[in-house]
């Protein structure tokens, strides 16, 4: 008996790990909103996501045959552990893969394009020609060489774009929870955290979520930063206060803001309302809806390491599926 594997965020999925997929599951390909999803788990035996829909003890309870959740993140914040873990749920994620994710970039590369676009007023620009206009005067941005750019979080994600970022001829300073037992890297500076604060023209967040790290960012950190500084999260949305973030803009704290990331989205205490109301009115904060990891190469990569994770606890996955089923 093949297990049976719904991808629930079917859309732009790799068609080799589609067909390596085929060959020991019977797989079913769609895209669903959250009301479709609870009414089609119910005799999945492998569960396969991105982000779309939080993965909540609601579906698991939908889906009585579930053995494993698959999702192609580094982060698991939309899949509730540990209920998963109650109800002895495998979750297979890129979160921990350190040697494999250091040839996904795509998430780095969005870092620095978001930052070009803040200081070079981008899409700005490129509306009003897209509307009639050629005036450059209304657009005149800012130079990175030559200014600081402050990296909190320097794990593989950080130390990627601090080497982008060098490669712009900023000074590039860097912060981290472990500074005693961190690699050094050319070109980059480990600092405080408040000394990097003080000191950056550009702070980029590279920092994983936990406990210890939700609303890290919130009112005294935005302003402990250098006043006309920007801002980049393409982490998580929990890591920063987006009230205390709003403040900022609004006052001139900072110069401006890019997320690829809200928090809460899932739920009605989500800022991405208010976010963007004032993304439509100002210029000074870019919002992309999570497109940091979402490449052509990076998903075909990454789905299709993914499938050998998978496919190495088949056997394992499916005796527990078929004594579950009584068969």
């Amino acid at each position: 008996m093949m297990l049976k594997l719904l991808i629930a965020e079917a859309e732009g999925f790799s068609p080799e790990a589609l067909t390596r997929l085929r060959e020991f599951a019977d797989v079913d390909t769609r895209d669903l909103s959250r009301a479709e999803l609870l009414a089609s788990v119910h005799d999945v035996d492998v569960l396969w996501v991105r982000l779309r829909n939080r993965i909540d003890a609601r579906v698991m309870a939908a889906a009585p045959r579930l053995k494993v959740i698959v999702t192609n993140t580094t982060g698991v914040n939309h899949i509730d552990l540990e209920e998963a873990a109650r109800r002895k749920i495998r979750v297979v994620s890129l979160k921990g893969e350190t040697d494999f994710l250091r040839s996904i970039r795509a998430t780095a590369e969005l870092t620095i394009g978001l930052l070009l676009s803040l200081t070079r007023h981008i899409p700005a620009a490129a509306a009003h020609v897209a509307n009639g206009g050629w005036d450059r005067y209304p657009f005149k941005g800012n130079d990175l060489y030559g200014r600081t750019a402050g990296i909190v979080g320097f794990g593989r994600l950080g130390r990627i774009v601090a080497g982008y970022l060098a490669a712009f001829g900023m000074r590039v300073l860097a912060a981290t929870k472990y500074p005693d037992s961190c690699e050094r890297q050319e070109g980059v500076t480990l600092v405080s955290l408040e000394d990097l604060l003080g000191e950056a023209d550009v702070v980029s967040l590279h920092v994983n979520l936990d406990d210890s790290t939700v609303g890290m960012f919130g009112r005294r950190r935005f302003a402990a930063m250098k006043r006309g500084s920007w801002f980049v999260n393409t982490a998580r949305g929990e890591l920063i206060d987006e009230l205390a973030l709003l403040e900022a803009l609004e006052s001139g704290a900072l110069a401006g803001a890019a997320l690829d990331v809200v928090a809460n989205r899932y739920d009605d205490e989500s800022c991405l309302p208010r976010l963007r109301d004032y993304a439509s009115r100002h210029r000074n904060l870019l919002l992309t809806p999570h497109i940091g990891g979402y490449t052509h190469e990076s998903l075909g990569r990454t789905e299709s390491f993914l499938v050998d994770k998978l496919r190495s606890l088949v056997g394992d996955v499916e005796s527990q599926a078929t004594a579950k089923v009584g068969l």
